[in-house]
């Protein structure tokens, strides 16, 4: 009988041992999972950002382009404008 009962122990002792290591491999799975989903939701707001970054910088150029556009088109105009005047003093 005490050799059933020193078995039993020990035969509890090891199923006991099995569930921790079993819920050890569980909570390790878990803060694995969690921390992949910590470094997508990071990933995911980085790439936000950087594509909000990345339309107020083509604004900025569309913007920088008109600019130059006009200030080509004002300088073309004043050069028309200097030929002009070119011409009519030599005829005179």
């Amino acid at each position: 009988m005490r050799k059933l009962t020193i078995a039993g122990f020990a035969m509890a002792t090891v199923l006991t041992a099995g569930c921790a290591s079993n819920q050890a491999a569980i909570d390790e799975a878990n803060a694995t999972a969690n921390s992949a989903e910590q470094t997508a939701e990071n990933a995911l707001n980085t790439a936000n950002s950087a594509a909000s970054s990345a339309r107020t910088a083509q604004q900025t150029a569309e913007e920088a382009l008109a600019a130059a556009k006009a200030a080509q088109k004002s300088a073309n105009e004043a050069n028309e404008r200097a030929k002009r005047m070119l011409e009519r003093s030599s005829m005179k």
